[in-house]
């Protein structure tokens, strides 16, 4: 069975104004699907706070949840137990922090990617990150497991 709860904290209503800080906290299956999932759910609440799915900010924040939420499902799954994705719009710094949380210890992303062999099929997902983050990092988390965070600029 797949679960992909999403609780959903400081949201807007449409046609309101956007708060200050809007949140969206979930959690996944660590599994391809809740990694579609994920992303499907970041833009949704890209959207309503404003930023159309089609919006540079929307299709970046797209791309960097797509590529942690895999990443998580591919490098950081512990059996049993799900990710976590943490959206946050800060207004009054114009940024969106993306954290996906997971339970593996120990297996940190390197603080400079690496570029894969040309042929190689993947391993660009943190170039991407690199490039299209204004930073990005990660951090252990107590007891078990690390966050990998992006930040995005926001435009409008």
């Amino acid at each position: 069975m797949t679960r992909g709860r999403a609780v959903l904290t400081g949201t807007t209503a449409a046609g309101e104004e956007p708060r200050e800080n809007t949140e969206l906290k979930a959690q996944f299956t660590a599994s391809a699907r809740g990694a579609r999932l994920a992303r499907r759910v970041a833009v949704q609440s890209m959207e309503e706070w404003g930023y159309p799915p089609e919006s540079d900010t929307s299709c970046t924040v797209a791309l960097i949840v797509g590529e942690l939420a895999a990443n998580a499902v591919q490098h950081g799954q512990v059996p049993g137990r799900d990710f976590g994705l943490h959206l946050s719009h800060d207004e009054t710094l114009t940024l969106i922090r993306i954290e996906v949380m997971d339970a593996a210890t120990g297996r940190h992303p390197p603080a400079t990617p690496r570029s894969p062999h040309p042929e190689a099929e993947s391993g660009r997902g943190l170039l991407l990150v690199d490039v299209l983050s204004t930073r990005w990092g990660s951090t252990p988390r107590h007891p078990v497991g690390k966050t990998v965070w992006a930040e995005v600029p926001t435009t409008r």
